[in-house]
């Protein structure tokens, strides 16, 4: 149960749940600020009165107004995980409202330009705040229970048309599930540069988005839709692929959100390989983007480039597969101190191999690193005379340059999601796992550990050098410092806010750390401090990860994959035993 359900008597949460959805609704019919802000409305039509068009709202007020809605209609309607949907929704509510209020009170001068000022008052975010508090309260009093189970096919459908009814289901989801990645990416614009209100907006559309992928986690469809894409892979993977494949048809299309699309992609695909040595062997590594270095430094001295001194040019394929190689021998090495050191002396030997790299990177030694003047003019990736830089016209739509390198690093995710997800399962990746979990037990049972954590290092490698032969080509330079100690601890604390050994863990750890300083520039001096808290924050409320995988989930939450305690599950197994045990006979 929640802690908060001990602060209202459970008779209040119903009522508390109506009191606080009403307000939502109010707070988004009451203006927000008392005047405009010197950059102008924040973050339109912030100062007018709505109760006479409730339908012309826009923004973060439509979202709170959508908050109420729902919240109303989930407070009267017999729903299971209820208390949880209503708590997520306060909370959701509660985020947007603090972060608009807390906005226009520090560029407003006062509390005048949240409350009254020169005869007009805009109490919108005061009535936010407390709505979302309500809400959170009654929720949170109506009862925090285990998250609801939903059968396999709700209407008792069997055949043919429970299977399409998943694909319709999965269908609509991961559609839905684009058009978020597409708002996420282009709410409030492309930087502070074109709407100088981008920030903050975007961290109310994001608690938004929180607000509501937790309501439907509470009432368990997340994890319906998780056992559905499961049962049903093939397709899921077919339409995950098609929707991302769609993300430049849609408002997110731009040249610059495809850049940093391809980005993402690229470190996503790297933060999976450093999965393989850190979330499933446990294997420290703090010098892992120095792979990644390696591998785009390989691809652009055998692609040709005007800079290189080898004089070497080899299609992007044969290039790029022997970086790969190249790399996964160079981390097999690196790789062989493990056999006798690990914890924080294995840390301090990656850490002093990044650090070597860097350093001779920097001073150019053979000259294959170009050293301060890096490698630059590396050609681009084309197919016959079409370059991947170019813009391309598909299905009728002009797509911006670039656009093809996205295409190619989705495809490059995807691979390495599947090698991921096949030595995850394989003898080798429970090798691994017992490894992580404790090294002398498992050589006790046979492992050959040694071997294995070598190979560990070479598959990462492997992985990391692959994607950084990509992203020399997307840049179309390798440049040391591109592969820094920072990036290192950047790919980590993406591993480890995804869920160390989880594939969309490690996806959705890498696409925040790399989506928010470009979402949040304007606050980029602090983006260390806030990597730090959330760290802080994820390891003492969540150390699993958002997204764990199922050990994970046990040894760090002590649930089983159905959100359940094992102590609970142990104790009822306990006692159905017990009932089917005849007093003075046996089982």
């Amino acid at each position: 149960m929640s802690r908060l359900s001990s602060l209202v008597p459970a008779a209040l949460g119903r009522p508390l749940s109506a009191v606080g959805s009403v307000l939502l609704l109010v707070a988004a019919m009451l203006p927000w600020a008392t005047f405009l802000l010197n950059d102008g409305a924040y973050p339109d039509k912030a100062t007018l009165q709505f109760f006479d068009a409730p339908f012309a709202l826009t923004g973060y007020r439509w979202h709170v107004l959508l908050f109420g809605v729902a919240a109303l209609v989930i407070t009267f309607v017999p729903l299971p995980g209820k208390g949880r949907a209503l708590r997520a929704l306060g909370f959701g509510g509660l985020a947007i409202s603090v972060i608009s209020a807390g906005f226009i009170l520090s560029e407003g001068g006062g509390l005048g330009a949240i409350t009254a000022a020169d005869g007009a008052t805009a109490f919108g975010s005061i009535v936010g705040i407390l709505g979302g508090v309500a809400l959170v309260l009654g929720g949170s009093a109506i009862g925090i229970g285990d998250i609801p189970h939903w059968p396999d096919s709700p209407f008792g459908l069997t055949g043919w048309a429970q299977r399409l009814l998943a694909w319709a289901v999965l269908i609509v989801s991961f559609v839905a599930l684009l058009w978020l990645v597409s708002e996420t990416l282009t709410a409030g614009g492309t930087s502070g540069v074109s709407n100088p209100y981008a920030g903050p907006i975007f961290l109310a559309f994001l608690g938004m988005a929180v607000g509501v992928l937790a309501a439907l986690h509470g009432i368990g469809f997340t994890r319906w839709l998780t056992s559905l894409s499961e049962r049903h892979r093939a397709f899921s993977i077919i339409v995950l692929v098609l929707c991302a494949a769609a993300l430049p048809f849609t408002d997110a299309g731009t040249q610059y959100w495809m850049t940093v699309a391809g980005t993402i992609g690229i470190y996503a695909a790297t933060a999976i390989g450093l999965n393989v040595v850190v979330g499933l062997a446990g294997l420290l590594d703090l010098g892992y983007v120095a792979f990644m270095g390696i591998g785009a430094f390989v691809a652009a001295n055998l692609s040709g480039s005007a800079a290189s001194k080898l004089g070497i040019t080899l299609p992007f394929p044969i290039a790029a597969v022997i970086a790969a190689v190249i790399v996964g021998i160079i981390g097999a090495i690196v790789g062989s101190p493990t056999l006798r050191v690990r914890g924080d002396y294995l840390a301090i030997v990656t850490l002093a191999f990044g650090e070597i790299f860097s350093k001779s990177a920097q001073n150019n030694i053979g000259d294959l690193t170009g050293g301060a003047n890096a490698i630059s003019n590396i050609p681009p990736i084309a197919v016959g005379d079409l370059g991947f830089n170019e813009p391309i016209t598909l299905l009728g739509t002009k797509l911006p340059p670039g656009v093809l390198y996205y295409f190619l690093i989705t495809l490059l995710v995807g691979l390495v999601m599947a090698v991921f997800a096949n030595l995850k399962n394989s003898r080798m990746g429970r090798a691994w796992i017992a490894i992580r979990e404790d090294e002398d037990v498992a050589r006790a049972m046979g492992i050959k550990t040694g071997q294995a954590k070598i190979l560990a290092f070479l598959v990462g490698a492997t992985l990391a050098g692959l994607a950084g032969a990509v992203f020399a080509h997307k840049l179309g330079t390798a440049s040391y410092d591109a592969y820094s100690f920072l990036q290192s601890v950047t790919l980590l604390a993406a591993v480890i806010l995804g869920g160390m050994g989880s594939i969309p863990g490690a996806v959705l750890g890498a696409s925040l750390l790399f989506v928010l300083p470009e979402k949040l520039r304007e606050f980029d001096n602090y983006r260390l401090l806030f990597f730090g808290l959330a760290l802080i924050l994820i390891m003492r409320f969540r150390p699993q990860g958002m997204v764990p995988d199922r050990i994970r989930r046990a040894e760090f939450a002590g649930e089983t994959a159905e959100g359940k305690p094992i102590e609970e599950v142990q104790e009822q197994l306990v006692v159905e035993h017990e009932l089917d045990v005849p007093k003075g006979g046996k089982a």
